[in-house]
């Protein structure tokens, strides 16, 4: 599903998105980090009712990633999922200081691309 551009390929609204910000600790050698970031985009990917995925961290150790989902449902399953439980747990005891979860539905789209393709 991956593809080479920075945003994600999505449908037509409605969808719902997952907004994930979250402050890496300071002392956080990124031991596993990467590994383990990878291996839940792969599981995401699998799940019924993903759509996509975007993400950022800047040099403070500050991020944020965007996942796509079908439904809230998907987005229910998702969390649920004994491997991404085992993850936020790792993730809570390791790699993160502070984070924030939001939810919502995405009701427009729309946006520029210089090159004059359609951007959604």
């Amino acid at each position: 599903m991956h593809n080479c551009s920075p945003f994600a390929t999505l449908p037509q609204p409605p969808y719902y998105i997952v907004a994930f910000s979250s402050q890496r600790t300071a002392d956080d050698d990124d031991t596993g980090y990467g590994e383990m970031a990878g291996q839940m985009v792969e599981l995401a990917e699998k799940q019924d009712g993903f759509l996509g995925i975007e993400s950022v961290r800047d040099a403070s150790g500050f991020g944020i990633t965007n996942s796509y989902w079908r439904d809230e449902e998907s987005i229910r399953n998702w969390k649920r999922n004994i491997d991404h439980l085992a993850a936020q747990k790792q993730g809570r005891a390791m790699w993160y200081e502070a984070y924030a979860l939001r939810i919502a539905r995405v009701e427009r789209a729309y946006g520029f691309n210089a090159d004059g393709a359609q951007a959604r």
